[in-house]
């Protein structure tokens, strides 16, 4: 016999829908709806727009930014804190992997807009449509970064240019690529959960 402890849960009908396959419409409310980052420790990397190099960083992170449409401050305050207390670089003094976050090794850290991390596929052709428009997203990501510089060393901070073709080259440390939802989209999967 199956035991189920799930403080959240309010009935046993929906302690039931669990066990079930989702309907369509259960499916739809458990998508994803947060702010999403890729977090990759680099070498080094840079980001190109029309041959010119307009952003580059030596050891450090490279951070592709996908906006959703609900996206709001407290997304990019997580997203922000997160990013750069991530334990993703090894101490060198101790020898302990894992241990340490590019604001203690005085690394760089290089943002790149990315509204295809939230694509989804229609048959064999992506769809957007619950990516941040553009005319809210570039404001948004320009305060994005701008929390970036609060939080650390402003020279620190690298980002693309929002909306350009860009050439992103980087060396991937390990490789080491994590990615990162903020806190929304647990509270997304709790409601879809609790709902009857």
């Amino acid at each position: 016999m199956n035991c189920y402890c799930i403080s959240t849960l309010s009935s046993l009908t929906t302690l039931r829908n669990i066990n079930t396959r989702p309907t369509r419409a259960t499916t739809s409310k458990l998508q994803i709806r947060a702010m999403r980052a890729v977090v990759q420790r680099v070498s080094s990397a840079s980001v190109e727009v029309d041959g010119n190099t307009v952003s580059e960083i030596g050891p450090g992170l490279v951070v592709l930014v996908g906006l959703h449409e609900s996206d709001t401050d407290s997304d990019a305050d997580y997203i922000c804190r997160k990013v750069l207390n991530m334990r993703l670089f090894p101490n060198e003094t101790t020898g302990r992997a894992w241990d340490q976050n590019v604001m203690q090794r005085n690394y760089g850290v290089l943002l790149v807009s990315q509204f295809t991390l939230y694509g989804i596929m229609k048959g064999n052709k992506p769809d957007f449509h619950v990516a941040m428009p553009p005319q809210k997203a570039k404001p948004f990501y320009d305060s994005v970064v701008e929390q970036f510089r609060k939080s650390y060393t402003p020279d620190a901070i690298k980002d693309g240019v929002f909306g350009a073709m860009m050439k992103v080259n980087l060396v991937n440390d390990g490789p080491v690529t994590m990615q990162l939802d903020s806190l929304q989209s647990s509270k997304s999967t709790i409601d879809a959960v609790q709902e009857p």
